[in-house]
Protein backbone atom coordinates (compact mmCIF):
# COMPACT_ATOMS: atom_id res chain seq x y z
CA UNK A 1 0.00 0.00 0.00
CA UNK A 2 1.14 3.55 -0.46
CA UNK A 3 2.08 5.19 2.53
CA UNK A 4 -0.36 7.72 4.03
CA UNK A 5 -0.04 11.30 2.74
CA UNK A 6 0.45 13.33 5.99
CA UNK A 7 -0.48 17.32 6.00
CA UNK A 8 -2.41 19.70 8.44
CA UNK A 9 -5.14 20.51 5.68
CA UNK A 10 -6.21 16.88 5.08
CA UNK A 11 -5.89 16.03 8.86
CA UNK A 12 -7.81 19.16 9.70
CA UNK A 13 -10.90 18.79 7.56
CA UNK A 14 -13.37 18.13 9.69
CA UNK A 15 -15.31 16.00 7.18
CA UNK A 16 -12.75 13.39 7.17
CA UNK A 17 -12.28 12.29 10.66
CA UNK A 18 -9.13 9.89 11.61
CA UNK A 19 -6.11 9.13 9.04
CA UNK A 20 -6.94 10.19 5.48
CA UNK A 21 -6.97 7.22 3.37
CA UNK A 22 -4.21 5.88 0.52
CA UNK A 23 -4.62 7.70 -2.26
CA UNK A 24 -3.70 8.30 -6.19
CA UNK A 25 -4.40 11.46 -7.73
CA UNK A 26 -4.92 11.61 -12.13
CA UNK A 27 -5.20 14.25 -14.24
CA UNK A 28 -5.11 14.46 -18.30
CA UNK A 29 -2.04 15.61 -19.20
CA UNK A 30 0.09 18.46 -16.98
CA UNK A 31 1.76 20.89 -19.92
CA UNK A 32 0.29 24.15 -18.29
CA UNK A 33 -1.06 25.81 -15.68
CA UNK A 34 -4.54 27.03 -17.19
CA UNK A 35 -8.29 27.09 -15.41
CA UNK A 36 -8.00 22.91 -14.90
CA UNK A 37 -4.72 22.31 -13.68
CA UNK A 38 -5.36 24.88 -11.04
CA UNK A 39 -8.08 23.04 -10.00
CA UNK A 40 -5.65 20.12 -9.72
CA UNK A 41 -3.39 21.59 -8.13
CA UNK A 42 -5.88 22.61 -4.94
CA UNK A 43 -6.84 18.58 -5.33
CA UNK A 44 -2.85 17.81 -4.85
CA UNK A 45 -3.12 20.40 -2.02
CA UNK A 46 -5.69 18.45 0.05
CA UNK A 47 -3.32 15.20 -0.31
CA UNK A 48 -0.16 16.21 0.27
CA UNK A 49 2.60 13.87 -1.16
CA UNK A 50 0.19 11.38 -3.49
CA UNK A 51 1.23 9.87 -6.30
CA UNK A 52 0.12 11.67 -9.52
CA UNK A 53 -0.74 10.23 -12.79
CA UNK A 54 -0.53 11.75 -15.80
CA UNK A 55 -0.44 11.36 -19.81
CA UNK A 56 2.08 14.01 -20.46
CA UNK A 57 4.21 16.70 -18.09
CA UNK A 58 5.93 19.93 -18.11
CA UNK A 59 7.38 20.27 -15.06
CA UNK A 60 9.06 23.77 -16.06
CA UNK A 61 5.64 24.70 -17.56
CA UNK A 62 3.47 23.81 -14.32
CA UNK A 63 6.40 25.48 -12.10
CA UNK A 64 6.11 24.34 -8.40
CA UNK A 65 2.41 23.37 -8.11
CA UNK A 66 3.10 19.70 -8.33
CA UNK A 67 6.63 19.38 -6.26
CA UNK A 68 6.65 16.99 -3.21
CA UNK A 69 4.50 14.71 -5.27
CA UNK A 70 6.19 11.71 -7.62
CA UNK A 71 4.64 12.18 -11.00
CA UNK A 72 4.43 9.11 -13.21
CA UNK A 73 3.52 9.44 -17.01
CA UNK A 74 2.55 7.23 -20.20
CA UNK A 75 4.64 6.16 -22.92
CA UNK A 76 3.44 9.04 -24.67
CA UNK A 77 5.75 11.46 -22.89
CA UNK A 78 8.92 10.15 -25.18
CA UNK A 79 7.57 11.87 -27.98
CA UNK A 80 8.46 14.96 -26.63
CA UNK A 81 4.95 16.85 -27.08
CA UNK A 82 4.08 20.34 -25.72
CA UNK A 83 0.79 22.33 -25.01
CA UNK A 84 0.71 23.31 -28.50
CA UNK A 85 0.87 20.25 -30.34
CA UNK A 86 -0.63 17.50 -28.18
CA UNK A 87 -3.94 17.72 -30.01
CA UNK A 88 -2.13 15.55 -32.77
CA UNK A 89 -1.98 12.31 -30.57
CA UNK A 90 -5.56 12.30 -29.11
CA UNK A 91 -6.77 9.19 -30.68
CA UNK A 92 -3.90 7.59 -28.70
CA UNK A 93 -4.85 8.87 -25.30
CA UNK A 94 -7.78 6.25 -24.70
CA UNK A 95 -5.67 3.39 -24.66
CA UNK A 96 -2.64 4.98 -23.20
CA UNK A 97 -5.51 5.88 -20.09
CA UNK A 98 -6.49 2.52 -19.75
CA UNK A 99 -2.93 0.98 -19.61
CA UNK A 100 -1.29 2.92 -17.18
CA UNK A 101 -1.09 0.98 -13.64
CA UNK A 102 -2.67 2.77 -10.61
CA UNK A 103 -0.56 1.70 -7.91
CA UNK A 104 -2.39 0.10 -5.04
CA UNK A 105 -4.50 2.79 -2.97
CA UNK A 106 -7.79 3.16 -1.25
CA UNK A 107 -8.90 6.40 -3.29
CA UNK A 108 -7.96 7.13 -6.87
CA UNK A 109 -9.26 10.64 -7.31
CA UNK A 110 -9.02 11.45 -11.22
CA UNK A 111 -9.21 15.09 -12.72
CA UNK A 112 -10.80 14.74 -16.34
CA UNK A 113 -12.15 16.58 -19.36
CA UNK A 114 -11.57 13.75 -21.66
CA UNK A 115 -9.19 10.31 -20.81
CA UNK A 116 -8.52 9.93 -16.85
CA UNK A 117 -11.71 8.51 -16.09
CA UNK A 118 -10.35 5.59 -18.36
CA UNK A 119 -8.22 4.13 -15.63
CA UNK A 120 -8.32 1.03 -13.85
CA UNK A 121 -8.96 1.29 -10.33
CA UNK A 122 -6.88 -1.46 -8.19
CA UNK A 123 -9.29 -3.94 -6.34
CA UNK A 124 -11.19 -2.57 -3.44
CA UNK A 125 -10.04 0.90 -4.37
CA UNK A 126 -13.24 3.84 -4.87
CA UNK A 127 -12.21 5.80 -7.73
CA UNK A 128 -13.65 9.23 -7.72
CA UNK A 129 -13.56 11.76 -10.83
CA UNK A 130 -14.07 15.39 -10.66
CA UNK A 131 -15.28 15.81 -14.35
CA UNK A 132 -14.70 19.53 -15.76
CA UNK A 133 -16.30 18.03 -19.23
CA UNK A 134 -17.08 14.87 -21.19
CA UNK A 135 -14.43 14.66 -23.92
CA UNK A 136 -15.83 17.64 -26.12
CA UNK A 137 -14.71 16.58 -29.56
CA UNK A 138 -15.83 12.90 -29.06
CA UNK A 139 -19.71 14.41 -27.85
CA UNK A 140 -20.42 17.95 -28.77
CA UNK A 141 -17.87 19.16 -30.53
CA UNK A 142 -17.98 16.39 -33.49
CA UNK A 143 -19.02 18.80 -36.51
CA UNK A 144 -16.01 21.00 -34.83
CA UNK A 145 -13.77 18.67 -35.17
CA UNK A 146 -14.25 17.47 -38.54
CA UNK A 147 -14.16 21.34 -39.83
CA UNK A 148 -11.09 21.41 -38.80
CA UNK A 149 -9.46 18.61 -40.17
CA UNK A 150 -7.95 18.56 -43.78
CA UNK A 151 -11.01 17.40 -46.06
CA UNK A 152 -9.33 13.62 -47.18
CA UNK A 153 -8.67 12.92 -43.61
CA UNK A 154 -12.59 13.76 -42.08
CA UNK A 155 -14.25 9.97 -42.95
CA UNK A 156 -11.13 8.35 -41.18
CA UNK A 157 -12.10 10.68 -38.09
CA UNK A 158 -15.19 10.52 -37.80
CA UNK A 159 -14.51 6.83 -37.42
CA UNK A 160 -11.91 7.13 -34.64
CA UNK A 161 -14.63 9.66 -33.09
CA UNK A 162 -17.22 7.35 -32.83
CA UNK A 163 -14.82 4.49 -31.27
CA UNK A 164 -14.15 7.12 -28.91
CA UNK A 165 -17.30 7.69 -27.92
CA UNK A 166 -17.87 3.95 -26.96
CA UNK A 167 -14.28 3.99 -25.11
CA UNK A 168 -15.67 7.13 -23.36
CA UNK A 169 -18.62 5.31 -22.21
CA UNK A 170 -17.49 2.04 -21.21
CA UNK A 171 -14.77 4.02 -19.23
CA UNK A 172 -17.72 5.95 -17.32
CA UNK A 173 -18.76 2.68 -15.79
CA UNK A 174 -15.29 2.59 -14.18
CA UNK A 175 -16.32 5.44 -12.18
CA UNK A 176 -17.65 5.05 -8.64
CA UNK A 177 -19.06 8.42 -8.21
CA UNK A 178 -18.90 11.96 -10.26
CA UNK A 179 -18.32 15.27 -9.32
CA UNK A 180 -19.31 17.90 -12.05
CA UNK A 181 -17.86 21.17 -12.31
CA UNK A 182 -21.36 22.67 -13.19
CA UNK A 183 -24.75 22.48 -13.77
CA UNK A 184 -24.10 21.72 -17.89
CA UNK A 185 -21.03 19.08 -16.90
CA UNK A 186 -23.74 17.61 -14.73
CA UNK A 187 -26.31 17.29 -17.31
CA UNK A 188 -23.83 16.25 -20.12
CA UNK A 189 -22.31 13.34 -17.62
CA UNK A 190 -26.46 12.45 -17.33
CA UNK A 191 -26.72 12.58 -21.09
CA UNK A 192 -23.59 10.79 -22.42
CA UNK A 193 -22.78 8.28 -19.48
CA UNK A 194 -26.02 7.86 -17.58
CA UNK A 195 -24.86 9.02 -14.44
CA UNK A 196 -25.56 11.25 -11.82
CA UNK A 197 -23.37 13.79 -10.10
CA UNK A 198 -22.98 16.27 -7.43
CA UNK A 199 -21.55 19.78 -8.22
CA UNK A 200 -18.74 21.14 -6.30
CA UNK A 201 -18.10 24.34 -8.43
CA UNK A 202 -13.96 24.73 -8.87
CA UNK A 203 -11.44 26.70 -6.40
CA UNK A 204 -10.58 30.27 -7.38
CA UNK A 205 -8.07 31.64 -5.29
CA UNK A 206 -10.26 34.99 -5.09
CA UNK A 207 -7.39 36.52 -2.27
CA UNK A 208 -5.19 37.05 -5.22
CA UNK A 209 -7.19 39.73 -6.82
CA UNK A 210 -7.14 43.48 -6.13
CA UNK A 211 -9.44 45.85 -7.08
CA UNK A 212 -7.30 48.37 -9.36
CA UNK A 213 -8.14 51.92 -11.26
CA UNK A 214 -10.07 50.42 -13.95
CA UNK A 215 -8.57 51.70 -18.02
CA UNK A 216 -9.64 52.17 -20.97
CA UNK A 217 -9.34 48.37 -22.58
CA UNK A 218 -11.28 45.35 -22.67
CA UNK A 219 -9.42 42.00 -21.65
CA UNK A 220 -10.20 38.56 -23.30
CA UNK A 221 -8.07 35.84 -21.33
CA UNK A 222 -8.17 32.68 -22.83
CA UNK A 223 -6.52 29.46 -24.39
CA UNK A 224 -6.32 30.61 -28.27
CA UNK A 225 -8.45 28.22 -29.83
CA UNK A 226 -11.52 27.86 -32.07
CA UNK A 227 -14.07 26.81 -29.62
CA UNK A 228 -13.22 29.34 -27.47
CA UNK A 229 -15.68 31.63 -30.02
CA UNK A 230 -13.10 34.83 -29.88
CA UNK A 231 -13.42 36.30 -32.89
CA UNK A 232 -16.51 37.08 -31.52
CA UNK A 233 -15.36 38.92 -28.59
CA UNK A 234 -13.00 41.10 -31.27
CA UNK A 235 -14.66 41.69 -33.30
CA UNK A 236 -17.50 43.34 -31.32
CA UNK A 237 -15.04 45.38 -29.77
CA UNK A 238 -13.64 46.53 -33.05
CA UNK A 239 -17.12 47.28 -34.01
CA UNK A 240 -17.81 49.33 -30.98
CA UNK A 241 -14.27 50.84 -31.34
CA UNK A 242 -13.03 50.07 -27.96
CA UNK A 243 -9.27 48.61 -27.48
CA UNK A 244 -8.65 45.33 -26.28
CA UNK A 245 -5.93 43.38 -24.93
CA UNK A 246 -5.95 38.90 -25.37
CA UNK A 247 -3.43 37.08 -22.95
CA UNK A 248 -3.09 33.79 -24.09
CA UNK A 249 -1.76 31.59 -26.80
CA UNK A 250 -2.72 29.03 -28.79
CA UNK A 251 -3.07 27.34 -32.23
CA UNK A 252 -5.35 30.57 -33.20
CA UNK A 253 -2.69 33.02 -32.20
CA UNK A 254 -1.38 34.11 -35.91
CA UNK A 255 -4.75 33.91 -37.82
CA UNK A 256 -6.63 35.87 -35.00
CA UNK A 257 -3.74 38.43 -34.77
CA UNK A 258 -3.58 38.82 -38.57
CA UNK A 259 -7.29 39.35 -38.73
CA UNK A 260 -7.65 41.43 -35.71
CA UNK A 261 -4.24 43.84 -35.91
CA UNK A 262 -6.20 46.60 -33.57
CA UNK A 263 -6.43 44.29 -30.55
CA UNK A 264 -3.10 43.19 -28.53
CA UNK A 265 -1.91 40.41 -28.10
CA UNK A 266 -0.07 39.98 -24.67
CA UNK A 267 0.99 36.12 -25.19
CA UNK A 268 0.47 34.06 -21.77
CA UNK A 269 1.36 35.80 -18.93
CA UNK A 270 2.66 35.54 -15.57
CA UNK A 271 0.50 35.61 -12.46
CA UNK A 272 1.39 38.76 -11.20
CA UNK A 273 0.79 39.93 -14.66
CA UNK A 274 -2.66 38.56 -15.13
CA UNK A 275 -3.54 40.29 -11.58
CA UNK A 276 -2.53 43.84 -12.82
CA UNK A 277 -4.61 43.42 -16.12
CA UNK A 278 -7.42 42.19 -14.38
CA UNK A 279 -7.30 45.29 -12.16
CA UNK A 280 -6.60 47.53 -14.61
CA UNK A 281 -9.62 46.12 -17.24
CA UNK A 282 -12.41 47.82 -17.99
CA UNK A 283 -14.36 44.73 -18.65
CA UNK A 284 -13.45 41.03 -19.50
CA UNK A 285 -14.85 39.74 -22.10
CA UNK A 286 -16.14 35.82 -22.35
CA UNK A 287 -17.43 35.00 -25.63
CA UNK A 288 -17.78 30.85 -25.45
CA UNK A 289 -20.30 29.05 -23.62
CA UNK A 290 -17.76 27.61 -20.37
CA UNK A 291 -18.40 24.87 -18.65
CA UNK A 292 -17.64 26.68 -15.62
CA UNK A 293 -15.45 29.74 -16.51
CA UNK A 294 -12.66 30.60 -14.22
CA UNK A 295 -11.83 33.58 -16.12
CA UNK A 296 -15.66 35.30 -15.22
CA UNK A 297 -14.75 34.86 -11.48
CA UNK A 298 -11.25 35.69 -11.37
CA UNK A 299 -12.86 38.94 -12.98
CA UNK A 300 -14.94 39.51 -10.54
CA UNK A 301 -12.59 39.18 -7.64
CA UNK A 302 -10.51 42.00 -9.09
CA UNK A 303 -14.05 44.09 -9.41
CA UNK A 304 -14.55 44.01 -12.73
CA UNK A 305 -17.17 43.86 -15.21
CA UNK A 306 -17.92 40.27 -17.09
CA UNK A 307 -19.57 40.25 -20.20
CA UNK A 308 -20.57 36.66 -21.39
CA UNK A 309 -23.29 34.36 -23.00
CA UNK A 310 -26.31 33.69 -21.70
CA UNK A 311 -25.40 30.32 -21.18
CA UNK A 312 -23.67 27.43 -19.41
CA UNK A 313 -21.54 28.14 -16.60
CA UNK A 314 -21.87 32.17 -16.86
CA UNK A 315 -25.64 31.65 -15.69
CA UNK A 316 -24.24 30.47 -12.61
CA UNK A 317 -21.31 32.77 -12.01
CA UNK A 318 -22.40 36.53 -13.22
CA UNK A 319 -25.46 37.92 -12.02
CA UNK A 320 -26.82 40.10 -15.14
CA UNK A 321 -27.01 43.48 -14.95
CA UNK A 322 -25.38 43.24 -11.48
CA UNK A 323 -21.59 42.05 -12.06
CA UNK A 324 -21.81 42.04 -15.37
CA UNK A 325 -24.05 41.30 -18.85
CA UNK A 326 -25.37 38.11 -19.63
CA UNK A 327 -25.85 37.92 -23.99
CA UNK A 328 -26.96 35.71 -27.05
CA UNK A 329 -24.67 33.39 -27.88
CA UNK A 330 -22.19 34.04 -31.15
CA UNK A 331 -24.61 37.55 -31.46
CA UNK A 332 -21.82 39.90 -32.28
CA UNK A 333 -24.06 43.00 -31.81
CA UNK A 334 -25.45 41.93 -28.70
CA UNK A 335 -21.63 41.71 -27.51
CA UNK A 336 -21.20 45.05 -28.77
CA UNK A 337 -24.36 47.02 -27.18
CA UNK A 338 -22.61 45.16 -24.14
CA UNK A 339 -19.34 46.89 -24.22
CA UNK A 340 -20.92 50.75 -25.60
CA UNK A 341 -23.59 50.16 -22.41
CA UNK A 342 -20.95 49.69 -20.10
CA UNK A 343 -20.84 52.80 -18.22
CA UNK A 344 -24.73 53.47 -18.35
CA UNK A 345 -24.95 50.27 -16.08
CA UNK A 346 -22.95 51.58 -13.13
CA UNK A 347 -21.61 48.43 -11.89
CA UNK A 348 -20.58 48.22 -7.88
CA UNK A 349 -16.96 46.77 -7.50
CA UNK A 350 -17.47 45.06 -4.34
CA UNK A 351 -20.55 43.90 -5.36
CA UNK A 352 -18.59 41.66 -8.07
CA UNK A 353 -15.99 41.13 -5.25
CA UNK A 354 -18.62 39.51 -3.11
CA UNK A 355 -20.45 37.44 -6.46
CA UNK A 356 -16.71 35.94 -6.65
CA UNK A 357 -15.99 35.18 -2.55
CA UNK A 358 -18.93 32.47 -3.45
CA UNK A 359 -15.98 30.40 -5.44
CA UNK A 360 -13.64 30.02 -2.89
CA UNK A 361 -10.53 27.85 -2.52
CA UNK A 362 -12.19 26.94 1.06
CA UNK A 363 -15.66 26.01 -0.45
CA UNK A 364 -14.19 23.53 -2.98
CA UNK A 365 -12.29 22.05 -0.62
CA UNK A 366 -14.99 21.44 1.76
CA UNK A 367 -17.22 20.51 -1.26
CA UNK A 368 -14.79 17.84 -2.41
CA UNK A 369 -13.82 16.22 1.07
CA UNK A 370 -17.87 16.00 1.57
CA UNK A 371 -18.10 13.87 -1.70
CA UNK A 372 -15.07 11.40 -1.02
CA UNK A 373 -16.09 10.57 1.94
CA UNK A 374 -19.67 9.86 1.02
CA UNK A 375 -17.59 7.62 -1.89
CA UNK A 376 -15.85 6.27 0.69
CA UNK A 377 -18.48 5.38 2.92
CA UNK A 378 -20.32 3.92 -0.20
CA UNK A 379 -17.26 1.61 -1.44
CA UNK A 380 -16.26 0.66 -4.86
CA UNK A 381 -19.32 -0.08 -7.03
CA UNK A 382 -17.67 0.18 -10.64
CA UNK A 383 -19.37 -1.75 -12.95
CA UNK A 384 -16.81 -1.21 -15.98
CA UNK A 385 -14.16 -3.42 -16.56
Amino acid sequence: MLARPGGGEMDSDPTKPGEPPSTVLAHDYLLVMRGAERVFAQMARLHPGAPILTLLYDEEATGPAFAGHPVSVSPLQRLGVSQDGFRRLLPLYPLAASRMRVPDCELLLSSTSAFMHGLHAPPGAVHVCYCHAPFRYAWYEQERALAEAPRALRAPLRAVLAWMRRWDRAASARVDRYVANSRLTQERIARYYGREAEIVYPPVDTERFTVGEPGAELLIVSELVRHKRLHVALEAARRAGAPIRVAGSGPEHASLAAAFGEAEFLGRVSDRELEQLYASARAVIVPSKEEFGITAVEAQAAGRPVIAPAAGGALETVLDGVTGRLVALDDVEAFREAIEGLEELRLDPSAAVRNAERFSVAAFRRGLSEQVQRALSDGPARRGT
